[in-house]
């Protein structure tokens, strides 16, 4: 699976894969449990997690004079692998698993089981499992410690080739995309403290435990153990390949400190340009980004729709509060026509959206946006999640259960009304902004002289609203005009009716000169 050239980070274009073994020659017991492979469910591992939660973190960073944590990114990148060792290859099982090497920004070694009737078994780690090009590198010397995540393979585009489509690796970050797309948006086991005082902390998937699937299988089952010095948890993915790709999720977190400020279901994404802000950047391409808009359906069914920004100061947005828990949210990559973007190696026309989809009741919250400034496009700079009203606890137990769609479109798009463009610029006349916005689905609306426009401001002033068809592409246009006048934010607010009826999504902006 192609991805960006250019993304630093977890998200490296290297390959690294096992050299020729037998799978029997991976597996050992866990040296937990001397006398032989462990008994494993989902239930052992949330008590597991409970009882971490009651004992001191200990960090399993690599010593900062590893070798392996000096490498370079292009040596890094020079670690590879025979696909010919892939766990499952030579068995009539629809996934195949790769194993990744610590190292470089990867400096937090993690434990891989596969579980088969009930019993875990851990995968071994030896340096000769992978081989190093272009100069010398003693790799049996180096202590590693453990693998740095993993990747699955699966028949998603065609059935008789195995391509990648499902990586963990680094922290608690995973991605995956649909068929015939590229990586961009990734999501994250938990955030804490995004925002605020004391610095992020990032809780690190520490163990994880992969189910041998039946050769038939639709699925793949994969549980986790998250580790941080505020919190434990116990996860469980189950794994859906396809056009769109889906994974249920549950979740169980055992707080060991009170956290005010935890995210539920984070994503992150990138953000860089596009016709709003598209002046600030020399470059040729028409638009830069992994995702372009926030998408929220709420629980009265109005469909909410924030285009993102790249702000020159970090800002945080909430949306919800005192609401019911929305129907579902996500980060959506609306744009998929290359020409909207013109980059034939980033291919961000491919890019997955990625929509959560709740399960059950998480509670009073509301959810958050943070956008922060970046100049670079490696730069992961916009995550959302759902922010828990008290956040976490100690002594209490939280359940959450999501399903998680990645792929080209939510499950509730909107055929007619659904907001497919944002672009904006000062006024011919004054210095008042102009706001376009084009909405799908216009050639629906017999009358465009039954068509009101909606819109709010928190400062300045709307000086102007207009409304057209446009015939060459069948939306809908709405102009709206802002003079700010003294304001350094404004927050924006446009809905549309027709012949008195609520009609589209409910378009959200927020202004910064």
């Amino acid at each position: 699976m192609a991805r960006k050239r250019t993304r630093l980070g977890y998200w490296l274009a290297a390959v690294l894969v096992l050299a020729s073994l037998p799978l029997a020659q991976l597996l050992v017991a866990n040296p937990e449990f001397e006398d032989g492979p462990q008994s494993f469910s989902h239930s052992w591992l949330q008590e597991y997690a409970r009882e971490l939660a009651g004992q001191d973190y200990e960090s399993a960073e690599m010593a900062e004079d590893n070798p392996l944590r000096l490498l370079s990114y292009d040596d890094y990148r020079r670690i590879v692998f025979d696909p010919e060792a892939s766990i499952w290859r030579d068995e009539d099982r629809p996934f195949q698993l790769q194993m990744f090497l610590p190292g470089f920004l990867h400096t937090t070694p993690v434990r891989i089981h596969l579980v088969s009737d009930g019993e875990a078994r851990r995968l071994a780690f030896a340096s000769n499992l992978f081989t190093f090009q272009g100069r010398a590198l003693d790799l049996g010397r180096l202590d590693a410690g453990g693998f740095a995540g993993f990747r699955v393979h699966h028949p998603i585009n065609t059935p008789d080739r195995y391509e990648e489509f499902l990586v963990f690796l680094g922290a608690s970050y995973f991605r995956a995309v649909g068929a015939e797309q590229f990586y961009g948006i990734s999501a994250r086991g938990l955030a804490i403290n995004t925002v605020g005082g004391g610095g992020e902390e990032f809780p690190r998937f520490s163990e994880f435990w992969i189910e041998q699937p039946d050769s038939g299988a639709d699925e793949i089952v994969i549980h986790a153990l998250l580790d941080s010095p505020s919190v434990t948890g116990a996860y469980q993915f189950t794994v859906y390949p396809g056009d769109d790709t889906m994974m249920d999720v549950e979740v169980s977190l055992f707080p060991r400190q009170d956290r005010e400020r935890v995210g539920i279901a984070p994503l992150t994404s990138m953000f860089m340009y596009d016709a709003t802000n598209r002046t600030h950047f020399d470059d040729f391409r028409n638009a830069v980004h992994d995702s372009d808009g926030l998408q929220i359906l709420e629980a009265d069914g109005e469909q909410i729709w924030r285009p993102l920004a790249n702000p020159f100061r970090l800002q945080v947005s909430a949306f919800g509060a005192d609401r019911e828990l929305p129907v579902g949210f996500g980060l959506m990559q609306r744009r998929n026509q290359f020409s909207q973007f013109n980059d034939d190696e980033a291919r961000y026309d491919k890019r997955p959206s990625l929509w959560i989809e709740p399960l059950n009741d998480w509670g009073d919250g509301h959810v958050e946006l943070v956008e922060i400034p970046t100049g670079v496009e490696y730069h992961d700079n916009v995550v959302a999640y759902w922010q828990p009203q008290g956040g976490l606890e100690t002594g209490q137990t939280y359940h959450y259960r999501y399903r998680m769609h990645w792929g080209a479109d939510p499950p509730y798009a909107l055929d007619a009304g659904r907001v497919v463009d944002t672009s904006s610029g000062t006024a011919i006349d004054n210095d008042d902004r102009v706001f376009v916005i084009d909405y799908s689905g216009g050639e629906e609306i017999s009358d465009t002289e039954a068509v009101r426009i909606n819109a709010s401001t928190s400062e300045g002033t709307i000086t102007n609203v207009s409304g057209t068809l446009i015939g060459a592409t069948g939306r809908y246009r709405a102009y709206v005009r802002l003079d700010p006048e003294q304001a350094e934010l404004a927050e924006l607010r446009v809905t549309l009716e027709v012949e008195g009826e609520p009609w589209g999504e409910t378009w959200l902006y927020r202004w910064t000169p």
